[in-house]
């Protein structure tokens, strides 16, 4: 009896169903909890507008402590945080996300400050910081503030003609110093003329295309800060001489940084590449798009830096410094050394041909443990004025240099940027005919070929 209800062909069946039941439920099971411990996703947008930056990301994955970002809000607008900061949830499991409603709980949101909705605090151990917005740059510098508790402060020279901080005009570099306080750096501008000495509270110092000569004792300044452990960026231009153009030779500089294994040389470099034209920039601009190894701009494949108004350089090692070029021009460039004409000379026999290094960092050998003096050289200051240095990579190289500098090498990175904006611009004469196509002659069409075939059938 047994055996002849083994075999019936309805047991075989309910055992088929139950072995693909089994079979199902193992299936969903497994894969359910996969994609709550896994979740990927894929951004198809051209400008990855659902994929949090390089930079987030490097942050995320070195926490060495869990982060908690919490969000105060009304309940029935949590919808509107919960997709940014899920991405951020999904980058490490150390970062934990708490939604409050301060309506709800009262208590909580006056204990932590909160006098507005839509805000977002994020907490590193003990450290709390709030974003400036919530948004992927906000929330991101609120991490970077919780994780650098040292205030780091960025240095300018001023009093020989130097591009200025504060100066929001083209020329100006009120950008540069936007972009470097987003990575939590202070900055401010220091005079070398009348005490030639640089403040203890300077994290880096930036030499921004000064226009007159530096005297010696600005020079013996900043050599002895750098030689006994600190770090500098400079930025010298090729002293041009055309019309109202003046710009001091400042052999004091370059001859300092000679001594550290940095030739300047007083030429301009000019880029014949045809690309450049199609960007709308002229020969004067030489493009950049591949790197050398180094931290600054390992990160910076893929993206291309241009460099107005720039000299070439040569690299050595000395006895106290290692030096490494960062990059160089194209093979299609050239190095002219006619600085008092604003035409471009293509055929000069005294033109050097490219490719030409562009610029240079190094590190001083200061004898005393854990105290390495660094520097950074480049042959021109207008690629980080406001008038350029939104253009591609370039934001990206000034903040990953002014990183390096303060051995911050941990946040150097492509960060986040704005997105782009995909509206379509037309004229009143194309709105009215996108309007005519679309509401008037294609539904007529549809009408006609349905009537058509309606006519033809019958």
């Amino acid at each position: 009896m047994t055996q002849r209800w083994l075999k019936a062909r309805q047991t075989k069946y309910v055992a088929y169903v139950s072995i693909y039941i089994v079979v199902i439920v193992a299936v969903a099971s497994v894969a359910n909890v996969l994609a709550n411990r896994y979740n990927k996703t894929y951004d198809t947008t051209a400008n990855k507008r659902y994929t949090l930056s390089d930079q987030t990301a490097k942050i995320a994955k070195g926490l060495k402590q869990d982060a908690t970002i919490t969000y105060y809000d009304s309940s029935t607008r949590f919808d509107q945080a919960k997709d940014l900061l899920d991405r951020y949830a999904n980058l490490s499991t150390k970062i934990h996300v708490v939604y409050v409603d301060p309506d709800k709980t009262p208590l909580l949101a006056r204990d932590a400050g909160i006098t507005n909705y839509g805000t977002a605090i994020v907490q590193i151990g003990a450290k709390k910081e709030n974003a400036t917005a919530v948004t992927e740059e906000g929330i991101t510098g609120a991490f970077i503030r919780d994780l650098k508790s040292t205030v780091r402060t960025v240095c300018f020279v001023t009093g020989n003609g130097e591009r200025q901080i504060d100066d929001t005009d083209r020329a100006g570099i009120s950008s540069f110093k936007d972009l470097v306080a987003k990575d939590n750096y202070a900055t401010k501008s220091i005079g070398l003329l009348e005490k030639a000495e640089v403040p203890a509270e300077c994290t880096a110092v930036a030499i921004a295309g000064p226009t007159k000569d530096y005297v010696q004792p600005e020079v013996d300044a900043i050599k002895k800060y750098v030689e006994n452990g600190g770090h500098a960026l400079i930025l010298l231009d090729p002293p041009l001489q055309v019309g109202q153009t003046n710009v001091s030779n400042n052999d004091a500089l370059a001859a300092m940084v000679a001594g550290w294994g940095v030739t300047l040389n007083k030429d301009m470099v000019l880029d014949l590449n045809p690309v450049g034209q199609l960007a709308g920039l002229g020969p004067q601009v030489p493009l950049v798009t591949s790197y050398e190894t180094h931290a600054i701009v390992d990160e910076m494949k893929g993206k291309a830096t241009g460099f107005p108004m720039t000299r070439s350089m040569a690299v050595d090692n000395t006895g106290k410094t290692t030096v490494n070029k960062l990059f160089s021009s194209s093979d299609s460039s050239l190095a002219t050394p006619d600085l008092h004409s604003a035409s471009v000379k293509t055929n000069d026999p005294r033109n050097k041909k490219g490719p030409v290094i562009l610029a240079a960092a190094g590190t001083y050998d200061t004898g005393k443990p854990d105290s390495q003096g660094r520097f950074v050289v480049f042959g021109g200051s207008t690629w980080v004025a406001n008038s350029f240095i939104n253009f591609n990579g370039n934001p990206d190289l000034a903040v990953n240099t002014v990183n390096w500098l303060s051995a911050d090498e941990d946040l150097i990175s492509i960060r986040p940027k704005d997105q782009d904006d995909r509206h379509v611009t037309m004229t009143t004469a194309q709105l009215s005919l996108v309007r005519l196509w679309s509401q008037f002659l294609l539904p007529l069409a549809i009408v006609l070929t349905g009537a058509a075939v309606w006519w033809r059938r019958r």
